[in-house]
């Protein structure tokens, strides 16, 4: 049987894959989905990711947490510092150093790890430069590391599809229903999924528009912003949406 849990932050909750109901789906839920398509005994899935989750909490917190589940884990996914990157001061060293805590945990738990570097919205954001440079210092160094432990690595940060304007939601910080597509089609196929990674066929770039952007800042920017004067994080109060094992039908 497999038991997959995943651990993150919004982009492993499912941010900007918004069902009619409201829900967020997102690239785990549909990673659950299509293993449970290819396997010959079920699957039971848990999401543990949390919205603005920093990294250290979800190492201390999350991964503990995951492998604490009855019955034990065969499967996690893990993700993080991407909120990390977008506050000033940063340690990349201790990213780095989290980022391989988690690794040793889940090697002496014996459990089978993959580890996805975030997409890179660098081109949408008007912080983006920074964001790109950090975010390229950290996957290579977690590139570079994973090795030794014969780790599984999803490298969504320099998959140059997933920059495309056409793959973020309004906010230009969270995937979109594609670009959640697209991160579950390039972790099955890591896993052992035939199907082919799932791209959009190629369409204009959106043309730069001042209302447009004026707009974006007072909706999105701003409230962000204001957030962080506050202390405050978009997932504060909230619990994981599968806290424990649910069964997945293909």
């Amino acid at each position: 049987m497999t038991r997959y849990v995943a651990i993150g932050d919004s982009f492993t909750e499912g941010l900007g894959d918004t069902l009619p109901d409201g829900t967020e789906r997102g690239w785990a839920d549909l990673v659950a989905a299509g293993l449970s398509e290819i396997s010959d005994s079920p699957v039971e899935y848990a999401n543990l990711a949390i919205r603005g989750r920093l990294l250290e909490p979800i190492v201390n917190d999350q991964l503990p947490a995951a492998l604490a589940l009855a019955p034990a884990p065969t499967l996690i996914t893990f993700n993080g510092g991407g909120n990390d990157m977008l506050r000033r001061g940063v340690s990349l060293d201790r990213l780095i150093e989290l980022t391989e805590q988690a690794v040793q945990r889940c090697a002496a738990a014996g459990v089978r790890l993959v580890v996805l570097s975030g997409a890179d919205p660098s081109d949408h954001l008007p912080f983006g430069s920074t964001f790109r440079q950090r975010g390229e210092i950290l996957t290579a160094a977690v590139s570079e590391l994973l090795p030794r432990y014969d780790v599984t690595f999803v490298d969504c940060f320099r998959d140059i599809e997933l920059r495309r304007r056409v793959y973020w939601s309004a906010d230009r910080l969270h995937l979109n229903a594609a670009g959640h597509r697209r991160v579950a089609s390039l972790v099955l196929r890591a896993l052992g999924h035939p199907a082919a990674p799932h791209a959009l066929d190629p369409g204009p770039t959106p043309a730069f528009r001042i209302l447009g952007e004026a707009r974006y800042y007072g909706e999105h920017v701003l409230p962000w912003i204001n957030r962080r004067l506050r202390g405050r994080s978009s997932g504060d109060n909230r619990l994981p949406k599968f806290a424990t094992w649910t069964p997945i039908t293909a």
